[in-house]
């Protein structure tokens, strides 16, 4: 990581784009299937269902028809469901933000990918590298492991990729399907609040450093946070089934106790403190978006374009903050502001980004 005050060869937000699947999971239809396959488990605890209608979600998209979900599926089907999803949202996001900022894909120095839902060894960039027109000497970083903060920790490390390379053209992606995680044999809360949460979806980013790269935003230096002994906050677990979701009850108190004292670190060290910037998050639910606004001293409802995308896309893991970037860029947002991001770790990922000064 950057330091947050890194001011050499400013890092230009040149296009950002969003992309989802074309299947559209309605909150109400989810929350009636839900209730049938966790019928075992909801009639020792019938409240649980709630979590549906208290999840602040409305609809979200997904890589397969919900009819592929009603099925049991093993690990082959669900990675050659993640392979070809990825492969097409990939390429449709990669290319709108290659649009957006003008860049044609032979002029790509590096790519960044981050995913954590399914596995692709040849990496999705080089499966998609002859069908986007990349170079032949394009460097690849692809990254997995990130889980939800991989949208602020890749984009901050595509912007490290370009300050040590001004000049350079730095395409960020991020694509998960978090659906895909989805178990009809693992009826546990953490399975059913997942079910209630989790969408499918991407973003890209170009990124260019140097004086006179013009953009949509400057990007400035990134750092992450790492509490010890917390690995079994957030993650997955792996059985010959697939992935398994590991989620704790405890997150939204855990956020709401200790995100303060890092994030006030990273304000101080990114010359932040006083400029009152403006947090932009990973809607990770209803309750953690209540909880960062306690932790960082923030008004009840501040963060209203988190909910929005929240309601609209639900949580799509990494790509979701800059779902919520896209969204205060197009209303108009300027001036000092923070992407933050919590993941598996348990890790706090935050970038420092001066919106509509690129």
């Amino acid at each position: 990581m950057t330091s947050p005050r890194e001011s050499a060869s400013p890092v230009s937000l040149l296009a950002l784009a969003t992309a989802v699947p074309p299947h559209i999971l309605h909150q109400d239809d989810v929350a009636r299937r839900a209730s049938e396959i966790y019928a075992p488990m909801l009639a020792q605890h019938p409240t649980l269902i709630d979590v549906f209608a208290h999840s602040g979600i409305a609809r979200r998209f997904a890589a397969c028809p919900l009819s592929w979900y009603e099925q049991s599926h093993g690990w082959e089907d669900r990675n050659a469901a993640y392979l070809a999803g990825a492969s097409a949202l990939y390429e449709h996001v990669a290319r709108a933000a290659l649009r957006g900022a003008g860049i044609s894909p032979r002029d790509v120095d590096a790519v960044v990918t981050v995913s954590s839902t399914g596995i692709a060894t040849p990496s999705l960039e080089a499966r998609l590298a002859p069908r986007l027109g990349l170079r032949a000497d394009v460097s690849r970083v692809p990254v997995f492991g990130l889980g939800c903060a991989g949208g602020v920790s890749g984009l901050s490390l595509a912007a490290s990729l370009a300050r040590a390379r001004p000049g350079a053209i730095v395409l960020f992606v991020t694509v998960e399907l978090c659906t895909l995680a989805f178990r009809r044999d693992r009826l546990d809360k953490a399975s059913l609040v997942a079910t209630a949460l989790f969408g499918d979806g991407a973003a890209a980013a170009v990124l260019r450093a140097g004086e006179n790269a013009a953009g949509r935003a400057r990007i400035g230096g990134g750092r992450e946070h790492q509490w010890p002994d917390t690995l079994n906050i957030m993650g997955w677990s792996i059985d010959p089934v697939g992935f398994g979701v590991i989620l704790s009850a405890d997150l939204p108190r855990f956020i709401e106790q200790r995100l303060a004292e890092p994030a006030g670190k990273f304000l101080a060290a990114a010359g932040l403190e006083g400029r009152g910037p403006r947090f932009v998050c990973h809607p990770g639910g209803a309750k953690v978006l209540k909880a960062i606004e306690r932790a960082l001293g923030l008004d009840p409802g501040a963060l209203e374009d988190e909910r929005a995308v929240l309601r609209d896309f639900g949580n799509m893991s990494a790509p979701t903050v800059l779902f919520v970037l896209e969204r205060v860029l197009a209303r108009g947002g300027r001036g000092p502001a923070v992407l933050a991001a919590l993941g598996p770790g348990f890790t706090a990922s935050f970038l420092a980004l001066e919106a509509g000064d690129g």
